[in-house]
Protein backbone atom coordinates (compact mmCIF):
# COMPACT_ATOMS: atom_id res chain seq x y z
CA UNK A 1 0.00 0.00 0.00
CA UNK A 2 0.99 3.01 -0.75
CA UNK A 3 2.54 6.12 2.14
CA UNK A 4 2.65 9.29 2.12
CA UNK A 5 5.63 11.19 3.54
CA UNK A 6 5.41 14.59 6.28
CA UNK A 7 8.73 16.26 6.63
CA UNK A 8 9.83 19.33 8.71
CA UNK A 9 13.10 20.80 9.22
CA UNK A 10 15.00 22.48 11.37
CA UNK A 11 17.78 24.54 10.12
CA UNK A 12 20.43 25.80 12.84
CA UNK A 13 22.45 28.54 11.11
CA UNK A 14 25.12 29.71 12.16
CA UNK A 15 25.72 33.54 12.61
CA UNK A 16 28.97 35.34 11.41
CA UNK A 17 29.25 38.57 13.50
CA UNK A 18 32.17 39.61 14.80
CA UNK A 19 32.02 38.48 18.26
CA UNK A 20 29.56 35.80 20.22
CA UNK A 21 26.51 36.14 21.31
CA UNK A 22 26.54 36.81 24.65
CA UNK A 23 30.44 37.80 25.48
CA UNK A 24 33.30 39.80 23.58
CA UNK A 25 35.20 36.37 22.84
CA UNK A 26 35.81 36.36 19.15
CA UNK A 27 33.21 34.89 16.32
CA UNK A 28 36.28 32.22 14.40
CA UNK A 29 36.29 28.97 13.24
CA UNK A 30 39.51 27.12 13.27
CA UNK A 31 41.38 28.53 16.88
CA UNK A 32 43.31 26.33 18.71
CA UNK A 33 41.32 24.43 21.56
CA UNK A 34 39.55 26.50 24.35
CA UNK A 35 41.37 29.47 22.95
CA UNK A 36 37.90 31.63 22.05
CA UNK A 37 36.08 31.38 25.00
CA UNK A 38 35.99 32.86 28.29
CA UNK A 39 33.81 32.43 32.05
CA UNK A 40 30.50 33.90 30.26
CA UNK A 41 30.77 31.86 27.54
CA UNK A 42 31.41 28.64 29.45
CA UNK A 43 28.94 29.32 31.89
CA UNK A 44 31.22 30.03 35.33
CA UNK A 45 28.84 30.68 38.36
CA UNK A 46 28.36 34.25 39.11
CA UNK A 47 29.11 35.45 35.13
CA UNK A 48 26.66 37.84 33.32
CA UNK A 49 25.81 37.80 29.56
CA UNK A 50 25.09 40.90 27.32
CA UNK A 51 23.09 40.64 24.54
CA UNK A 52 24.70 41.36 20.96
CA UNK A 53 22.79 43.44 19.04
CA UNK A 54 24.17 42.57 16.15
CA UNK A 55 22.32 38.69 16.25
CA UNK A 56 19.24 40.40 16.87
CA UNK A 57 19.31 42.47 12.87
CA UNK A 58 20.12 39.21 11.26
CA UNK A 59 17.45 37.31 12.65
CA UNK A 60 15.08 40.37 11.66
CA UNK A 61 16.70 40.21 8.35
CA UNK A 62 16.39 36.52 7.59
CA UNK A 63 12.59 37.04 8.96
CA UNK A 64 11.97 39.47 6.68
CA UNK A 65 13.54 37.36 3.79
CA UNK A 66 10.99 34.37 4.79
CA UNK A 67 8.08 36.72 5.37
CA UNK A 68 7.78 36.44 8.81
CA UNK A 69 5.98 38.29 11.60
CA UNK A 70 8.56 40.77 13.54
CA UNK A 71 7.77 40.27 17.10
CA UNK A 72 9.15 44.29 18.12
CA UNK A 73 8.77 42.68 21.91
CA UNK A 74 10.20 39.16 22.74
CA UNK A 75 12.73 37.48 24.91
CA UNK A 76 14.83 35.05 26.27
CA UNK A 77 14.93 32.02 28.14
CA UNK A 78 16.29 29.24 29.46
CA UNK A 79 16.30 25.55 27.56
CA UNK A 80 17.18 23.18 30.51
CA UNK A 81 19.16 20.31 29.46
CA UNK A 82 22.36 18.08 30.21
CA UNK A 83 25.53 17.49 27.86
CA UNK A 84 28.85 17.53 28.38
CA UNK A 85 29.24 20.16 25.92
CA UNK A 86 26.93 22.66 27.35
CA UNK A 87 28.33 23.71 30.21
CA UNK A 88 25.97 25.12 31.94
CA UNK A 89 23.46 22.48 31.66
CA UNK A 90 20.88 25.28 30.25
CA UNK A 91 20.90 26.79 26.74
CA UNK A 92 19.31 30.56 26.64
CA UNK A 93 17.35 30.19 23.27
CA UNK A 94 13.76 31.64 23.31
CA UNK A 95 10.62 29.89 23.70
CA UNK A 96 7.18 31.29 23.54
CA UNK A 97 7.91 34.52 21.98
CA UNK A 98 10.68 34.42 19.20
CA UNK A 99 12.05 36.96 17.26
CA UNK A 100 10.52 36.08 13.94
CA UNK A 101 7.45 34.32 13.33
CA UNK A 102 3.93 33.18 10.31
CA UNK A 103 6.43 33.35 7.69
CA UNK A 104 6.72 31.32 4.63
CA UNK A 105 9.74 30.81 1.82
CA UNK A 106 8.58 30.14 -2.00
CA UNK A 107 10.68 27.20 -3.33
CA UNK A 108 11.14 26.50 -7.01
CA UNK A 109 10.62 22.63 -7.32
CA UNK A 110 10.80 22.10 -10.88
CA UNK A 111 13.09 23.54 -13.78
CA UNK A 112 10.09 24.67 -14.90
CA UNK A 113 9.85 27.37 -12.79
CA UNK A 114 7.19 26.00 -10.95
CA UNK A 115 6.82 26.56 -6.83
CA UNK A 116 5.74 25.42 -3.65
CA UNK A 117 5.19 27.67 -0.23
CA UNK A 118 6.45 26.24 2.63
CA UNK A 119 5.76 27.84 5.89
CA UNK A 120 7.86 28.64 8.24
CA UNK A 121 6.92 28.43 11.75
CA UNK A 122 9.43 30.92 13.45
CA UNK A 123 13.09 32.03 13.55
CA UNK A 124 14.74 32.60 16.68
CA UNK A 125 18.07 33.30 18.31
CA UNK A 126 19.62 31.00 20.90
CA UNK A 127 23.82 30.05 21.47
CA UNK A 128 25.70 27.16 20.32
CA UNK A 129 26.97 24.45 22.33
CA UNK A 130 30.80 23.37 22.44
CA UNK A 131 31.73 20.62 20.67
CA UNK A 132 33.19 16.86 21.63
CA UNK A 133 36.51 15.78 20.19
CA UNK A 134 37.20 12.23 19.69
CA UNK A 135 41.15 10.25 18.20
CA UNK A 136 42.49 7.05 18.44
CA UNK A 137 45.34 9.02 20.53
CA UNK A 138 42.92 9.19 23.18
CA UNK A 139 40.50 6.74 25.46
CA UNK A 140 36.91 8.74 26.17
CA UNK A 141 35.92 11.89 24.74
CA UNK A 142 37.49 15.74 25.20
CA UNK A 143 35.36 18.77 25.36
CA UNK A 144 36.54 22.01 22.82
CA UNK A 145 34.22 25.08 24.39
CA UNK A 146 35.67 27.18 21.45
CA UNK A 147 31.86 27.02 19.56
CA UNK A 148 29.89 27.97 23.49
CA UNK A 149 28.20 31.31 22.50
CA UNK A 150 28.68 31.24 19.07
CA UNK A 151 24.86 32.37 17.63
CA UNK A 152 22.65 30.64 15.99
CA UNK A 153 19.11 31.08 14.61
CA UNK A 154 17.17 28.48 14.24
CA UNK A 155 14.35 28.05 10.84
CA UNK A 156 11.66 25.94 11.85
CA UNK A 157 9.41 24.94 8.98
CA UNK A 158 5.87 23.80 9.08
CA UNK A 159 5.60 19.79 7.64
CA UNK A 160 4.93 20.85 4.74
CA UNK A 161 7.20 18.51 2.52
CA UNK A 162 6.08 15.34 0.96
CA UNK A 163 9.47 14.49 -0.67
CA UNK A 164 13.59 14.65 -0.38
CA UNK A 165 13.65 16.68 -3.29
CA UNK A 166 11.16 19.25 -1.88
CA UNK A 167 13.23 18.84 1.22
CA UNK A 168 16.65 19.67 -0.40
CA UNK A 169 15.22 22.59 -2.41
CA UNK A 170 13.85 24.09 0.47
CA UNK A 171 17.31 23.41 1.76
CA UNK A 172 19.15 24.88 -0.58
CA UNK A 173 17.27 28.38 -0.91
CA UNK A 174 17.47 29.15 2.59
CA UNK A 175 21.04 28.85 2.14
CA UNK A 176 21.49 31.02 -0.80
CA UNK A 177 19.38 33.62 1.25
CA UNK A 178 21.93 33.37 3.82
CA UNK A 179 24.30 34.05 1.38
CA UNK A 180 22.72 36.28 0.10
CA UNK A 181 22.00 38.57 2.71
CA UNK A 182 25.79 38.15 4.37
CA UNK A 183 24.78 36.74 7.52
CA UNK A 184 26.42 33.48 7.65
CA UNK A 185 28.96 31.97 5.76
CA UNK A 186 27.00 28.81 5.37
CA UNK A 187 30.07 26.42 4.75
CA UNK A 188 28.79 23.14 5.81
CA UNK A 189 32.20 21.17 6.04
CA UNK A 190 32.33 23.73 9.64
CA UNK A 191 29.23 22.99 10.59
CA UNK A 192 28.02 26.73 9.98
CA UNK A 193 24.45 25.11 8.67
CA UNK A 194 23.24 22.05 9.66
CA UNK A 195 19.27 20.73 10.20
CA UNK A 196 17.39 18.49 12.42
CA UNK A 197 15.22 16.54 10.30
CA UNK A 198 11.35 15.45 11.36
CA UNK A 199 9.82 12.39 9.38
CA UNK A 200 6.48 10.17 9.61
CA UNK A 201 4.24 8.37 6.59
CA UNK A 202 0.99 7.45 7.04
CA UNK A 203 -1.43 5.81 4.57
CA UNK A 204 -3.49 8.22 2.00
CA UNK A 205 -6.74 10.29 3.67
CA UNK A 206 -5.30 8.96 7.56
CA UNK A 207 -4.06 11.23 10.02
CA UNK A 208 -0.25 12.68 10.13
CA UNK A 209 1.89 9.50 11.49
CA UNK A 210 4.24 9.78 13.99
CA UNK A 211 7.38 11.72 13.72
CA UNK A 212 10.57 10.61 14.09
CA UNK A 213 13.54 12.87 14.40
CA UNK A 214 17.22 13.53 12.98
CA UNK A 215 19.70 15.44 14.58
CA UNK A 216 22.39 17.60 12.83
CA UNK A 217 22.58 16.38 9.55
CA UNK A 218 25.12 18.58 7.79
CA UNK A 219 25.24 18.05 4.40
CA UNK A 220 21.95 18.60 1.76
CA UNK A 221 22.80 15.33 0.09
CA UNK A 222 22.75 13.51 3.50
CA UNK A 223 19.53 15.01 4.41
CA UNK A 224 18.43 13.64 0.92
CA UNK A 225 19.31 10.46 2.19
CA UNK A 226 18.42 10.27 5.86
CA UNK A 227 14.99 11.61 4.58
CA UNK A 228 14.45 8.62 2.66
CA UNK A 229 16.21 5.92 4.43
CA UNK A 230 13.88 7.16 7.85
CA UNK A 231 10.90 6.54 5.19
CA UNK A 232 11.51 3.07 4.10
CA UNK A 233 12.09 2.07 7.95
CA UNK A 234 8.95 3.43 9.34
CA UNK A 235 7.07 2.09 6.30
CA UNK A 236 8.63 -1.46 6.71
CA UNK A 237 7.55 -1.18 10.86
CA UNK A 238 3.98 -0.48 10.15
CA UNK A 239 3.92 -3.31 7.38
CA UNK A 240 5.05 -5.30 10.06
CA UNK A 241 2.29 -4.59 12.31
CA UNK A 242 4.59 -2.23 14.30
CA UNK A 243 3.83 1.23 15.99
CA UNK A 244 5.97 3.85 15.68
CA UNK A 245 7.23 5.72 18.48
CA UNK A 246 8.65 9.55 18.66
CA UNK A 247 11.88 9.45 19.44
CA UNK A 248 15.25 11.08 18.32
CA UNK A 249 17.77 9.27 15.90
CA UNK A 250 21.99 9.77 14.91
CA UNK A 251 21.67 9.39 11.27
CA UNK A 252 25.00 8.20 10.30
CA UNK A 253 26.00 9.10 6.34
CA UNK A 254 28.98 6.83 5.94
CA UNK A 255 26.62 3.52 7.03
CA UNK A 256 23.73 4.87 5.07
CA UNK A 257 21.41 4.44 8.81
CA UNK A 258 19.98 5.64 11.41
CA UNK A 259 20.21 4.42 14.82
CA UNK A 260 17.99 5.32 18.03
CA UNK A 261 19.55 7.70 20.54
CA UNK A 262 16.48 8.86 22.80
CA UNK A 263 12.97 9.24 22.93
CA UNK A 264 12.30 12.46 21.72
CA UNK A 265 11.48 15.30 24.14
CA UNK A 266 8.51 17.74 24.23
CA UNK A 267 8.58 21.24 24.66
CA UNK A 268 7.63 20.50 28.80
CA UNK A 269 10.88 18.68 29.21
CA UNK A 270 13.07 21.11 29.02
CA UNK A 271 11.48 23.37 31.58
CA UNK A 272 11.34 26.60 29.47
CA UNK A 273 11.80 29.72 31.98
CA UNK A 274 12.32 33.19 31.48
CA UNK A 275 15.68 33.88 31.25
CA UNK A 276 16.57 36.21 34.21
CA UNK A 277 19.63 37.59 33.82
CA UNK A 278 18.84 39.34 30.22
CA UNK A 279 16.52 42.07 29.44
CA UNK A 280 13.41 41.92 27.37
CA UNK A 281 14.37 42.59 23.84
CA UNK A 282 12.66 45.64 22.32
CA UNK A 283 13.06 46.65 18.72
CA UNK A 284 11.62 49.82 17.43
CA UNK A 285 9.38 50.21 14.00
CA UNK A 286 11.35 52.12 12.39
CA UNK A 287 14.33 49.79 12.98
CA UNK A 288 12.33 46.56 11.98
CA UNK A 289 11.52 48.39 8.77
CA UNK A 290 15.35 49.88 8.02
CA UNK A 291 15.96 46.59 8.16
CA UNK A 292 13.58 45.06 5.98
CA UNK A 293 15.01 47.88 3.30
CA UNK A 294 18.33 47.03 3.50
CA UNK A 295 17.23 43.54 2.14
CA UNK A 296 18.61 42.96 -1.81
CA UNK A 297 17.03 40.71 -4.06
CA UNK A 298 16.63 36.83 -2.68
CA UNK A 299 18.00 34.43 -4.84
CA UNK A 300 14.51 32.48 -5.13
CA UNK A 301 13.55 35.76 -6.73
CA UNK A 302 16.18 36.39 -8.83
CA UNK A 303 16.04 32.56 -10.28
CA UNK A 304 12.67 33.18 -11.53
CA UNK A 305 13.48 36.43 -12.88
CA UNK A 306 16.27 35.23 -15.06
CA UNK A 307 14.21 32.33 -16.46
CA UNK A 308 11.26 35.28 -17.21
CA UNK A 309 13.07 37.50 -18.13
CA UNK A 310 16.44 36.44 -19.56
CA UNK A 311 14.73 32.96 -21.10
CA UNK A 312 17.81 31.44 -19.44
CA UNK A 313 17.27 27.83 -18.74
CA UNK A 314 16.97 26.43 -14.83
CA UNK A 315 20.08 24.72 -14.79
CA UNK A 316 22.00 28.77 -16.21
CA UNK A 317 19.64 30.81 -13.71
CA UNK A 318 20.36 28.19 -11.10
CA UNK A 319 23.71 28.37 -11.32
CA UNK A 320 24.34 32.21 -11.68
CA UNK A 321 22.43 32.90 -8.75
CA UNK A 322 23.96 30.22 -6.29
CA UNK A 323 26.73 33.20 -6.19
CA UNK A 324 25.62 36.58 -5.98
CA UNK A 325 29.19 37.73 -7.39
CA UNK A 326 28.56 35.95 -10.01
CA UNK A 327 24.73 37.00 -10.39
CA UNK A 328 25.76 40.63 -10.28
CA UNK A 329 28.52 40.26 -12.78
CA UNK A 330 26.29 38.76 -14.94
CA UNK A 331 23.78 41.84 -14.84
CA UNK A 332 26.14 43.97 -15.43
CA UNK A 333 27.13 42.28 -18.87
CA UNK A 334 23.73 41.96 -20.14
CA UNK A 335 23.07 46.38 -18.92
CA UNK A 336 25.65 46.65 -21.85
CA UNK A 337 23.06 45.02 -24.54
CA UNK A 338 26.01 44.55 -26.83
CA UNK A 339 25.38 41.07 -27.37
CA UNK A 340 23.47 38.32 -26.71
CA UNK A 341 22.39 37.32 -22.90
CA UNK A 342 22.55 33.61 -22.96
CA UNK A 343 26.20 34.12 -24.62
CA UNK A 344 27.06 35.89 -21.70
CA UNK A 345 25.82 33.02 -19.27
CA UNK A 346 28.05 30.47 -20.98
CA UNK A 347 31.13 31.89 -20.99
CA UNK A 348 30.34 32.71 -17.46
CA UNK A 349 29.69 29.33 -16.28
CA UNK A 350 31.84 28.19 -18.71
CA UNK A 351 35.41 29.30 -19.67
CA UNK A 352 35.16 31.81 -17.17
CA UNK A 353 34.21 29.92 -14.17
CA UNK A 354 37.10 26.86 -15.03
CA UNK A 355 39.68 29.61 -15.10
CA UNK A 356 38.41 30.81 -11.56
CA UNK A 357 38.32 27.50 -10.57
CA UNK A 358 41.54 26.02 -11.35
CA UNK A 359 43.44 28.72 -9.71
CA UNK A 360 40.96 29.07 -6.67
CA UNK A 361 39.90 33.12 -7.16
CA UNK A 362 36.80 34.57 -7.22
CA UNK A 363 35.84 37.17 -10.44
CA UNK A 364 37.44 40.36 -7.48
CA UNK A 365 40.79 39.13 -7.43
CA UNK A 366 40.51 39.30 -11.57
CA UNK A 367 41.32 41.89 -14.17
CA UNK A 368 38.42 40.46 -16.03
CA UNK A 369 35.60 43.68 -16.27
CA UNK A 370 31.57 42.92 -17.59
CA UNK A 371 33.03 45.56 -20.49
CA UNK A 372 35.83 43.38 -21.48
CA UNK A 373 33.78 40.23 -21.45
CA UNK A 374 30.92 41.56 -23.43
CA UNK A 375 32.97 43.23 -26.16
CA UNK A 376 35.17 39.84 -26.47
CA UNK A 377 31.47 37.86 -27.14
CA UNK A 378 30.30 40.51 -29.09
CA UNK A 379 33.30 40.03 -31.44
CA UNK A 380 32.78 36.78 -32.06
CA UNK A 381 28.83 36.85 -32.56
CA UNK A 382 29.93 39.48 -35.48
CA UNK A 383 32.42 37.05 -36.34
CA UNK A 384 35.53 38.60 -35.88
CA UNK A 385 37.21 36.29 -34.12
CA UNK A 386 36.22 32.29 -33.70
CA UNK A 387 35.13 30.68 -30.49
CA UNK A 388 38.61 29.14 -30.22
CA UNK A 389 40.38 32.36 -30.22
CA UNK A 390 38.45 33.81 -28.07
CA UNK A 391 39.02 31.46 -25.85
CA UNK A 392 43.07 32.96 -26.42
CA UNK A 393 41.30 36.51 -25.27
CA UNK A 394 39.87 35.26 -22.47
CA UNK A 395 43.49 34.31 -21.15
CA UNK A 396 44.64 37.22 -22.21
CA UNK A 397 42.35 40.02 -20.88
CA UNK A 398 41.23 37.74 -17.31
CA UNK A 399 44.82 38.71 -15.95
CA UNK A 400 45.45 41.99 -17.63
CA UNK A 401 44.79 45.51 -18.85
CA UNK A 402 44.54 44.68 -22.04
CA UNK A 403 41.16 44.85 -24.00
CA UNK A 404 39.88 42.08 -26.59
CA UNK A 405 40.73 44.08 -29.27
CA UNK A 406 44.67 44.52 -28.07
CA UNK A 407 44.69 40.90 -27.87
CA UNK A 408 43.03 39.90 -31.34
CA UNK A 409 45.36 42.59 -32.76
CA UNK A 410 48.80 41.38 -31.13
CA UNK A 411 47.88 37.74 -31.66
CA UNK A 412 46.31 38.35 -35.28
CA UNK A 413 43.48 36.35 -34.34
CA UNK A 414 41.33 38.04 -36.36
CA UNK A 415 38.88 35.37 -38.30
CA UNK A 416 39.37 34.64 -41.81
CA UNK A 417 35.90 35.33 -43.60
CA UNK A 418 37.48 35.70 -47.30
CA UNK A 419 36.43 32.92 -49.58
CA UNK A 420 39.02 33.44 -51.49
CA UNK A 421 41.37 32.99 -49.30
CA UNK A 422 39.43 29.97 -47.82
CA UNK A 423 38.86 28.35 -50.94
CA UNK A 424 42.62 27.63 -51.60
CA UNK A 425 42.59 25.55 -48.05
CA UNK A 426 39.30 24.16 -48.13
CA UNK A 427 40.44 22.56 -51.92
CA UNK A 428 44.03 21.44 -50.21
CA UNK A 429 41.59 19.86 -47.40
CA UNK A 430 39.24 17.92 -49.81
CA UNK A 431 42.33 16.44 -52.17
CA UNK A 432 44.23 15.30 -49.03
CA UNK A 433 40.64 13.74 -47.79
CA UNK A 434 39.19 11.74 -50.93
CA UNK A 435 37.25 8.91 -48.81
CA UNK A 436 35.11 11.37 -46.37
CA UNK A 437 34.15 13.26 -49.34
CA UNK A 438 32.77 9.65 -50.65
CA UNK A 439 31.70 9.20 -47.17
CA UNK A 440 29.44 12.78 -47.50
CA UNK A 441 27.96 11.67 -50.78
CA UNK A 442 26.79 8.40 -49.78
CA UNK A 443 24.87 10.03 -46.97
CA UNK A 444 27.48 10.23 -43.95
CA UNK A 445 26.80 14.17 -43.41
CA UNK A 446 28.56 13.70 -40.10
CA UNK A 447 31.85 14.15 -42.08
CA UNK A 448 31.78 17.91 -42.55
CA UNK A 449 32.71 18.61 -38.96
CA UNK A 450 35.88 16.76 -39.48
CA UNK A 451 36.60 18.49 -42.73
CA UNK A 452 35.93 21.61 -41.22
CA UNK A 453 38.25 20.89 -38.02
CA UNK A 454 40.71 19.97 -40.69
CA UNK A 455 40.70 23.46 -42.03
CA UNK A 456 40.73 25.19 -39.09
CA UNK A 457 43.53 23.87 -38.08
CA UNK A 458 45.13 24.73 -41.18
CA UNK A 459 44.23 28.39 -41.12
CA UNK A 460 45.43 28.32 -37.12
CA UNK A 461 42.21 28.74 -35.94
CA UNK A 462 41.18 31.94 -37.91
CA UNK A 463 39.09 30.29 -41.11
CA UNK A 464 35.22 31.16 -40.43
CA UNK A 465 33.96 28.11 -39.81
CA UNK A 466 30.62 28.87 -41.48
CA UNK A 467 32.61 29.89 -44.53
CA UNK A 468 34.32 27.18 -44.58
CA UNK A 469 30.88 24.64 -43.81
CA UNK A 470 29.82 26.22 -47.35
CA UNK A 471 33.27 26.18 -49.48
CA UNK A 472 33.60 22.30 -48.46
CA UNK A 473 29.55 21.79 -49.87
CA UNK A 474 29.86 23.59 -52.76
CA UNK A 475 33.52 21.88 -53.99
CA UNK A 476 32.15 18.62 -53.12
CA UNK A 477 28.71 19.12 -54.89
CA UNK A 478 31.41 20.91 -58.00
CA UNK A 479 34.06 18.18 -57.82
Amino acid sequence: MNYEMTIGLEVHAELNTATKIYCSCKNAFGAEVNSNCCPICTGMPGTLPTLNEKVVEYAVKMGHALNCKINPVSKQDRKNYFYPDLPKAYQISQFDIPLCENGYLDVMVDEKGNTKRIGVTRIHIEEDAGKLLHDESFAGSLVDFNRCGVPLIEIVSEPDMHSSAEAKAYLETIKSILQYIDISDCKMQEGSIRCDINVSVCRPGEPMGTRCEMKNVNTFSGAVRAIEYEAKRQIEVLEAGGEIHQETRRWDDAKGQNFLLRSKEDSHDYRYFPEPDLLTIVIDEEKIQRLKEELPELPNKKLKRYMESYGLPHFDANLLTENPDKAAFFESCVEKENCKTKNISNWLLGDVSRILNEKNLVLADTSLTPEKLTDMIALIEKGTISVTAGKTVLEQIIFSDKTPEQVVEEKGLAQISDTGALSAIVKSILDANPKSIADYKGGKTNVIGFLIGQCMRQSKGQGNPAVLKDLIEKQIKEG
